[in-house]
């Protein structure tokens, strides 16, 4: 060829091909709210309609971006901040981690990506599209740059939230995880390091990777989801059935964790971690949660005898509403666990003090273009990339050990 061969700035592959991205419509929120103080939170987080793309167009190259810094590396992808040349916006670009060897495209990418592109609410990360390198295993995610994540910013913050601050945020997230769980998508692993905060207010779900969509009956699905410190009580316990009931667990935890501003079950190790659980809410019975007893491995541990639940004593500071709210979030039957369309509207959020306007949150300095040293915190399951969820077996379960992963976060500093 008499042609130089384009290089590109972010791979070093040689040859570019190009590949098309089906886009589905949006699907509007319908949930409203009572109370004129819940209301305007859910309204101030609304933004403008996402400008509509046709159904197939063709996918801009990665070229079309300048890198700017690397953010964070994960077992699922590599995140970069970037600007778009043409429009000159700061964007986060998320690589994705392709092995064609190993099965082709991951499904955890596919169901990443579908569940992005097909749920859009003012509080889940806007993916604006996807882009190609030069090669099909270089697919590029990009999505709006948010400042910060939760954990990050808590950890540097010499303060909690207030009171004020906490039910807008939760409002926040209880509203994206009822359009989530509306639209038939289970998110799998909700932490605060997963949720992102913006110098506006306004939290955004991210990180989909062990996302996926469900119908009903459920059926079967793997039991290693869920980061260890947020993961419910039926899948530490071998549960092969689940529901949405365990995201609404994880929503429990980062409640906890937001009042108290620290984890709230910072379990070493599965046994370790239902300890925690069991000291903090009581020993489980089949009077409290019917079917406790016959799920796989509540034979083989030996629960400390604790006949109630500690939650008044290690949460002072929340009233009996927003006490009740919590306890029903952590109740231990499935079933009987709050959903999020009734924990939106909870008297908790119609007490006093009222929720904060998001516009009136206190600013942080982005650290998304700096690294600090981070305080530890555990990773979601790896997925194996390729492996159905029926052949994932006993891994990361009571007798398979604890997986290590380094997880994908988006992760500023």
């Amino acid at each position: 060829m008499s042609e130089a061969i384009r290089k590109s700035r972010w791979v070093s592959d040689d040859d570019d091909e190009e590949e098309q991205v089906v886009q589905k419509p949006v699907k509007q929120q319908k949930k409203s709210i009572q109370s004129k103080a819940v209301r305007q939170v859910i309204m101030r987080t609304e933004q403008p309609a996402p400008k509509p793309y046709p159904y197939l167009r063709e996918c801009r190259h990665v070229d079309c971006f300048e890198k700017l810094n690397h953010i964070e590396e994960g077992s699922y992808g590599i995140v970069f901040r970037a600007r778009d040349k043409e429009s000159g916006e700061i964007v986060a670009l998320k690589k994705l981690k392709l092995n064609p060897e190993n099965g082709g495209f991951p499904v955890t990418s596919l169901r990443e990506i579908h569940a992005l592109m097909t749920i859009k609410h003012p509080n889940i990360v806007n993916v604006r599209e996807i882009v190609m390198g030069n090669h099909m295993d270089q697919v590029f995610i990009v999505m709006d740059f948010i400042d910060h994540d939760l954990k990050g910013l808590m950890q540097d913050m010499r303060s909690p939230f207030l009171q004020s601050e906490i039910k807008t945020l939760m409002l926040q997230l209880l509203s994206a995880v009822a359009l989530m769980h509306d639209s038939w998508v289970i998110h799998r692993d909700l932490k605060t390091s997963n949720l992102l905060l913006n110098n506006r207010g306004e939290i955004k779900v991210a990180d989909f990777g062990l996302a996926r969509k469900y119908g009903s009956p459920m059926g079967n699905m793997t039991q290693l989801v869920v980061t260890l410190w947020y993961r419910a009580p039926e899948l530490l316990l071998g549960g092969k059935e689940y529901t949405t009931a365990i995201d609404m667990w994880s929503v429990g935890c980062i409640f906890g964790e937001l009042v108290n501003n620290e984890a709230l079950l910072p379990g070493r190790s599965e046994i370790d971690q239902l300890d925690r659980i069991f000291k903090l809410l009581g020993s489980p019975t089949e009077e409290i949660w019917p079917g406790f007893s016959e799920l796989p491995h509540a034979k083989n541990i030996a629960p400390i005898h604790q006949p109630y639940s500690i939650l008044r004593s290690k949460f002072t500071t929340l009233t009996q509403a927003g006490l009740d709210l919590l306890s029903r979030l952590l109740t231990y039957d499935p079933s009987k666990r709050i959903t999020a369309e009734q924990a939106l509207q909870h008297p908790y959020f119609s007490e006093s003090p009222a929720p904060k306007d998001p516009s009136m949150f206190p600013t942080w300095p982005s650290k998304g273009s700096g690294h600090k040293k981070r305080d530890f915190s555990p990773s979601a399951p790896a997925a194996a990339h390729g492996v159905s969820e029926e052949e994932s077996g006993l891994a990361g379960t009571l007798f398979g050990g604890q997986t290590e992963s380094t997880g994908f976060r988006l992760k500023l500093g």
